[in-house]
């Protein structure tokens, strides 16, 4: 068990706990050994922060589980209802362990599964954050899975694609036959829909579901400079992948799809990245978009982005190239059938 002399590892989900300044608060009190980011948007909202952390591309309860000592998780929900669902499925996960939640929307330190001990309470006390203590229990294999604090009108995520709209504030799927199906709380979105059922699923509890924005800020433009020739990266509807795929080679990204094209456009400004989208304005706006000079988006007349995407991916070379005129090459080709929006414009 740890003790208040323990030095803990704060590990941090999303990146509101970012932007609304929380970060340098929870580290002059705190001191933590280690600072762990689990999330696309808050690796971005990090880097553009300056502050030093380590970034790991799983969810926040797998990072938790490979923690032996104290281990804090720091959040900042959209609403302080929110931010307690997300710690409670967390905590459900981590089951028998206990879970420290920082929630920094309204200053509450909730202590699941654990008594309050005096860690706990020494955090509290450090933090200035009320404590409450909370019990959850495990989730049981369901044919159902329930997305809670959904605000009416946001959009709603299945493994990072959106599959619909919220129509209230809980969101209801059903399994049947290993497609995800919409049951209640949503208006769906076929697209979607169709994209998510090319994977079938055995249990819905294993699923990555979100609601809302995946950040509201918009991204802190980049002093660095741009790499006019290496390698381009093709994005396919899967711009939370995007991390994974970085290498200090890249010079640029096609991006297929009006949120992945905006997802990479967002965390590529930071980076001094241009990027080629290929949209045909279906856009949920999950996040806004920024551009570094030399980016293109290419609207689509009357196709849809996934075949012009299809069709352009097999066009893309393995090895490195200048940029601008793979951009040139990408543009003579595809001729009237998009319209071309440059940027700056």
């Amino acid at each position: 068990m740890s003790t208040p002399s323990d030095p803990c590892i704060l590990v941090l989900h999303g990146p509101e706990v970012f932007d609304a300044g929380d970060v340098p608060y929870l580290i002059d009190r705190l001191n933590p050994e280690r600072i762990i980011v689990a999330g696309v948007m808050a690796r971005t909202a990090a880097e553009e922060s300056g502050i030093r952390c380590e970034f790991i591309s799983v969810p926040p309860s797998l990072v938790l589980k490979d923690i032996s000592g104290c281990a804090l998780l720091a959040n900042h929900g959209k609403t302080p209802e929110s931010g307690r669902i997300f710690g409670e499925i967390v905590a459900s996960r981590l089951l028998p362990r206990g879970l420290i939640q920082i929630e920094c929307s309204d200053k509450t330190l909730f202590a699941w599964n654990m008594a309050v001990d005096n860690l706990v309470q020494d955090i509290g006390e450090k933090t200035g954050f009320r404590v409450v203590s909370k019990r959850t229990s495990k989730n049981a294999p369901s044919p159902k899975r329930s997305i809670r604090g959904c605000i009416r009108g946001e959009p709603v995520y299945v493994n990072g694609v959106v599959i619909g709209h919220a129509t209230g504030a809980e969101v209801v799927l059903k399994l049947e036959e290993g497609i995800i199906i919409p049951e209640s709380g949503i208006i769906p979105k076929m697209h979607g829909l169709e994209k998510i059922a090319k994977i079938p699923v055995s249990d819905l509890s294993g699923i990555w579901c979100k609601s809302g924005t995946i950040r509201r800020n918009a991204p802190v433009p980049t002093n660095l400079g741009q790499r006019h020739y290496g390698r381009v990266l093709f994005i396919d509807h899967a711009g939370h992948h995007l991390y994974r795929l970085l290498t200090p080679d890249v010079c640029g990204i096609i991006s297929v799809g009006d949120d992945t094209t905006a997802v990479c456009g967002h965390i590529s400004s930071h980076l001094g990245i241009p990027v080629f989208g290929i949209i045909d304005d279906d856009r949920d706006g999950i996040v806004e978009a920024r551009y570094v000079p030399g980016s293109v988006v290419a609207r689509a007349v009357s196709e849809r982005d996934d075949d012009i995407g299809a069709e352009i991916g097999k066009m893309i070379p393995t090895g490195p190239v200048f940029w601008n005129e793979l951009v040139s090459r990408l543009i003579l080709h595809l001729g009237s059938r998009v319209t071309i929006s440059r940027y700056p414009g």
